[in-house]
């Protein structure tokens, strides 16, 4: 349930990788190595994050990267390029 914080509407860990349909594991981790927002303490005890924040960490999710950097014509299928 979001939580409304001055004015910011701000969601928990869980709601955000439930949202994104991740594992909480896989957030967590995510969000340790520094490759998406850690969030912010609310009260102690939970992460919560901003929509800014979320649209960060969902680019992150879905981002698409090729499997063998040398391959430059694998992303052909997804950019359209016969």
């Amino acid at each position: 349930m979001p939580i409304p914080i001055d004015g910011a509407v701000c969601y928990t860990a869980n709601e955000v990788a439930d949202g994104l349909g991740i594992s909480r594991q896989t957030f967590w981790r995510w969000r340790k190595e520094r490759k998406v927002p850690i969030g912010r303490k609310y009260r102690d005890r939970l992460r919560i994050f901003t929509q800014t924040e979320i649209q960060e960490i969902r680019e992150y999710a879905n981002r698409v990267e090729p499997i063998d950097p040398e391959a430059r014509d694998q992303l052909k299928l997804f950019n359209g390029t016969p």
